[in-house]
């Protein structure tokens, strides 16, 4: 197999289903191997299932088919030194690390005045927090092997405000923070460093429709609605998009077609953002 990605090793985080699954296929397609991980478990305040061990498999299983190799681990990125052993780990197996797709997230959907302290502080924790920590436990492996890309999922809510999702908003607001100060420090490494901005996209986590107490926004709130609405699509707000049309903006960045671009927002969010 010969690709965009060949003879790399990409570290992803949420690799088990959604987006972080999507990653990791699209790497694999390109020729890379993949480290992936996955807490595998559920959390205190979300609202939909948690991702599982067998779900994880499935990754695995989707990447092997493409005769690539995959190292999986189950950590939870909060834990510095559980993500960092994962980290080692996958590197002391596949040899080296050039790429870094810091996805893991969780949402919360709720109004302002109903975010407990214990909502805030989860979804901080692991939006914004975990991926610092996987920046940090990665960083080392890419300056070994000579430099590399960090792609850091955001969120179209790391760019404007949307409602009923306060601590989210925040954390990906954060989380923007993070890429353009990464990148300035680790440019002198060759490490470049960017934010990935999905809008509203076809995975678990935005699919919460029979869970008792969460109201879509746009009924709850009509006046809501052009905030939510995708633009390039035929389906309204919050129309969603597929995993791969993410997978294919964090493939830009991270491949070599992205050698001169690093500190910027890459917005794949059917013209959300903009309007």
């Amino acid at each position: 197999m010969s690709g965009r990605m060949q003879g790399k090793v990409a570290l992803v985080t949420g690799a088990a289903r959604g987006q972080g699954r999507a990653h990791a296929v699209r790497l694999a397609q390109e020729g890379a191997d993949v480290i992936a991980v996955d807490v595998c478990a559920g959390f205190e305040n979300t609202q939909y299932p948690a991702a599982t061990e067998d779900d994880l498999a499935e990754t695995v299983r989707l990447v092997e088919a493409l005769d690539r190799r995959i190292v999986h681990r189950v950590a939870d990125i909060r834990d510095r030194e559980e993500l960092a052993a994962a980290v080692d780990a996958g590197v002391a197996e596949l040899g080296h690390l050039d790429v870094v797709v810091a996805n893991a997230a969780i949402v919360v959907v709720q109004p302002y005045d109903q975010v407990t302290p214990a909502i805030w502080q989860e979804v901080i924790d692991v939006n914004l927090t975990g991926t610092w920590n996987t920046v940090m436990a990665a960083v080392p492996h890419l300056q070994q092997a000579g430099g590399g890309s960090i792609v850091l999922v955001s969120s179209v809510a790391g760019l404007k405000g949307l409602p009923f999702l306060v601590p989210y908003v925040a954390a990906k607001h954060g989380v923007v923070g993070l890429m353009r100060a990464f990148a300035t420090e680790l440019a002198r490494h060759r490490i470049r460093v960017n934010s990935l901005h999905p809008t509203a996209t076809d995975t678990p986590m935005n699919h919460m429709e029979s869970t008792p107490g969460v109201a879509h926004p746009i009924e709850a709130d009509p006046k809501v609605a052009p905030m939510l609405w995708n633009h390039l699509l035929d389906l309204g707000p919050v129309g969603m998009v597929d995993p791969v049309d993410q997978a294919n903006g964090m493939l830009f960045l991270a491949s070599d077609e992205a050698r001169f671009v690093t500190g910027v927002t890459l917005p794949v969010d059917a013209g959300c953002s903009v309007f």
